[in-house]
Formats: C-alpha cells, structure tokens, sequence
C-alpha cells in the first residue's frame, strides 16, 4: 500500500469516527433532554440554530 493511499484510507477512517461519534453524541444529548454541543451538530452537517429551533413556531 503506498503512502499515499494509506493517508487516504486513514483520513477516512478519522471522518467516519468523527461523524458516527458525533451522531452517538447528538443522539444521547436528545435522549437526555439536553441541548447537543454545536461542534457535533456541525459535524453532522447540521447547523445549529436551525436544530435547536425545531419544534419552536
């Protein structure tokens, strides 16, 4: 495996565990009844304010 490709792989492999570990978090946050920490929700692609403004009208 060149080095090159190893980077690859493992810089994939750190952006899967970085967004299954923030989905975990996001999700036991909810669960909890407490607000998720927005470096997470980031993560997942979700902004924030647009997350905690869910169910408000």
């Amino acid at each position: 495996m060149s080095t090159a490709r190893k980077n690859k792989f493992f810089a994939a492999l750190e952006d899967f565990v970085t967004v299954f570990g923030s989905a975990a978090a996001v999700s036991a946050a909810v669960e909890g009844g407490r607000a998720p920490k927005a470096k997470h929700l980031k993560a997942l692609g979700i902004a924030p304010d647009a997350f905690r403004s869910i169910g408000k009208l």
